[in-house]
């Protein structure tokens, strides 16, 4: 699938704009960047299998983790392009996926962990 840029990172923005209002205050300074691949020691570090790929990453701590110690980074929102462009075969797909990529690295920032999330449904 083929999408621009400019359009890519719109359907990102439409996909934060769903996070709920009261939520929205929690994310300022949190910044939700669009890279194009996954680079291949990240996905070694995280043990991912060569048959499974990574659609976003949140980094950095959880607001449950409480104050940023010195030296820690910033948190941060990654969001993989290539990989959602490679498995998505419709605007809708992408649209769909995109959305529940980004609400699931949010949850990361809000302390939800994998197991919960994929309880939830979200993995």
């Amino acid at each position: 699938m083929r999408v621009s840029d400019k359009a890519f990172r719109r359907l990102v923005d439409e996909a934060l704009a769903l996070v709920p209002e009261e939520f929205r205050p929690y994310l300022d300074g949190v910044p939700v960047l669009v890279e194009d691949w996954p680079p291949e020691t990240l996905l070694e570090d995280l043990g991912l299998p060569v048959d499974e790929t990574l659609y976003g990453l949140y980094s950095g701590p959880a607001l449950t983790e409480g104050v940023q110690v010195s030296g820690d980074l910033p948190p941060r929102i990654t969001i993989y392009r290539g990989p959602l462009l490679e498995d998505c075969e419709s605007e809708a797909d992408l649209r769909r996926e995109i959305a529940t990529t980004v609400l699931h690295e949010v949850a990361h920032h809000f302390g939800i962990g994998e197991a919960r999330l994929e309880e939830l449904g979200w993995n």
